[in-house]
C-alpha cells in the first residue's frame, strides 16, 4: 500500500491516528445499528417466517400479517437482549402470534354458532351507541396529528379491516414500511391519547 511520504508517522506515545494509516483493527469495527439489525432481521428471516406461519393458519395473507406482527414486536425490544438469539425469538413469537390468530377464530367461530342457536345477543343502548360515537370521533381528532401516511395505514388495518398485503397492494408500500408506519403510529398515538380514551379502544 502507497503512503504519502509527506505524513508523519504516528508516534507510540502520543496515540494520536495519523490520516492515511490503515483502518482499525478487528474488534474496533462500528457497532451495528437499531435500524440496521431490525432491516437485516426483515432480509434474513421473513420469508421463512411466512412459510412457518403459513403451517399454522394455513392462509398467506394472515400469514404475512402475522409475520408482521412479529417484527413490529421486535421493534419494540432492547435489541442487545434478542441480539444472541434472534432467530429463536422471531420463530417463538411468530408461533405464539400464529395460535393467538387461530384461538381467536375459534371464538369467533363458536359464537357464530350461538347466534344461529338463537341466543340473544348484547345489543348496544342508544347511551352506549353515543358514547363510542363519541370517543371514535374523539380518536379520530388525534390521529389528524399523526403523519398522512401513519393515519392512512392505521385506518385501513383497524377501521377497514385489511390485511398487511391488501394495504400493500393499495399503497403501493412495501409490508416492511407499513410494518413500520404501523408501529410509528400507534407509539405516537399511545402518547398522545388521554389514558382512559385509548384504553377503550
Amino acid at each position: 500500500m502507497n503512503r504519502d511520504e509527506n505524513f508523519p508517522k504516528e508516534s507510540p506515545e502520543s496515540g494520536v491516528p495519523v490520516p492515511g494509516t490503515p483502518p482499525p483493527r478487528p474488534g474496533t469495527e462500528m457497532v451495528e445499528t437499531r435500524e440496521q439489525f431490525i432491516e437485516r432481521a426483515l432480509a434474513e428471516y421473513e420469508s421463512p417466517l411466512i412459510g412457518y406461519a403459513y403451517g399454522f393458519v394455513r392462509d398467506l395473507d394472515r400469514a404475512r400479517d402475522v409475520v408482521q406482527d412479529t417484527f413490529i414486536r421486535l421493534c419494540r425490544q432492547d435489541v442487545e437482549k434478542v441480539r444472541d438469539g434472534l432467530k429463536s425469538w422471531l420463530f417463538t413469537v411468530c408461533r405464539n402470534r400464529a395460535l393467538d390468530v387461530l384461538r381467536k377464530e375459534s371464538r369467533m367461530g363458536e359464537l357464530n354458532e350461538d347466534e344461529r342457536g338463537g341466543l340473544p345477543s348484547e345489543a348496544i343502548g342508544p347511551d352506549d351507541e353515543a358514547d363510542r360515537n363519541e370517543r371514535v370521533a374523539e380518536v379520530m381528532r388525534y390521529l389528524d396529528r399523526l403523519s398522512e401516511n401513519q393515519k392512512t395505514v392505521i385506518l385501513m388495518k383497524f377501521r377497514d379491516g385489511l390485511s398487511y398485503h391488501e394495504i400493500c397492494e393499495q399503497t403501493g408500500l412495501s409490508n416492511g414500511n407499513v410494518g413500520f408506519l404501523i408501529h410509528a403510529g400507534l407509539k405516537r398515538l399511545r402518547s398522545i391519547l388521554p389514558p382512559d380514551l385509548f384504553d377503550s379502544q
